[in-house]
């Protein structure tokens, strides 16, 4: 049973607007060298057990990577770790179909 919640790409921006959601990149260096959606904290996977409580503060992360099954591995261990998670669909495939540009990493 999945201890994390999803969401499809159309329903993001209008989560994002609402006080004190975290979003978080969990893709490679390389990857998020070509661009993040824009607000993103990038934390790769493998360094989410280390950078974990830098998501403690917020009421909800929403993770995502390039397809969804990354994110769907992260927000099943913050789930683990008490934060309420959320998995992006598709990750940025979905998210470039859907017409969303991606912003330079800052």
């Amino acid at each position: 049973m999945k201890k994390y919640t999803e969401i499809e790409v159309t329903e993001l921006s209008g989560t994002l607007a609402k006080n004190n959601v975290l979003l978080v990149d969990v893709r490679n260096n390389d990857e998020v060298a070509r661009g993040v959606i824009k607000g993103a904290m990038h934390i790769q996977l493998a360094l989410l057990p280390l950078e974990c409580e830098k998501l403690a503060k917020a009421d909800t992360v929403v993770f995502y990577c390039h397809s969804g099954i990354r994110s769907a591995h992260a927000a099943d261990f913050a789930a683990t770790k008490g934060i309420t998670a959320v998995n992006l669909i598709g990750g940025v495939v979905a998210w470039a179909k859907a017409g969303y540009a991606l912003s330079p990493k800052l």
